[in-house]
């Protein structure tokens, strides 16, 4: 599978798992830009959900986003705000495997507070190992985004 460039942000709950993802994604050789945060200090999540979505928005079917937040409740929330955009929270590798297969999702949203560093790799690599399955899945994806209104 082509490696596909990824865009990652996060709040300042998130921004320790963020400084330990990088180079995680940076080592399996993808591309990586970083959208911020750039401390642990107090900071607004949805203006790093808004600034990853923006550019995978730029690139729907070549990029990927990754958001990180406490839960990753608000990211994902915020996220698929966002025209294009399908967001998952996930917690666990099975889902964000399925996601991807499914729901064709291009954004994965991660909770620092939540998972582990360890957890987080694995769920990183399920979904971005994981490729769309289309078929029934692409009637059903197409029906969810027809909502966008």
């Amino acid at each position: 599978m082509e490696k596909r460039k990824i865009f990652i942000g996060a709040d300042s709950a998130g921004y320790e798992l963020k400084q330990t993802v990088i180079p995680y994604l940076k080592e399996k050789g993808y591309e990586v830009i970083d959208c911020g945060t750039t401390s642990s200090a107090s900071c607004h999540y949805p203006e790093f959900a808004d600034a990853v979505c923006t550019r995978v928005q730029e690139d729907l079917h070549g990029s990927f986003g990754i958001l990180i937040c406490g839960t990753g409740i608000g990211m994902s929330m915020c996220a698929n705000k966002h025209k294009g955009i399908r967001a998952a929270l996930c917690s666990d590798t099975y889902s964000a495997r399925m996601t991807r297969a499914h729901n064709d999702a291009n954004l994965l949203c991660l909770g620092a507070r939540v998972i582990g560093v360890c957890l987080a790799t694995d769920i990183i690599d399920a979904f971005l190992g994981a490729e769309f399955e289309g078929g029934r899945h692409q009637v059903r994806v197409d029906m969810m985004m027809s909502l966008e209104k």
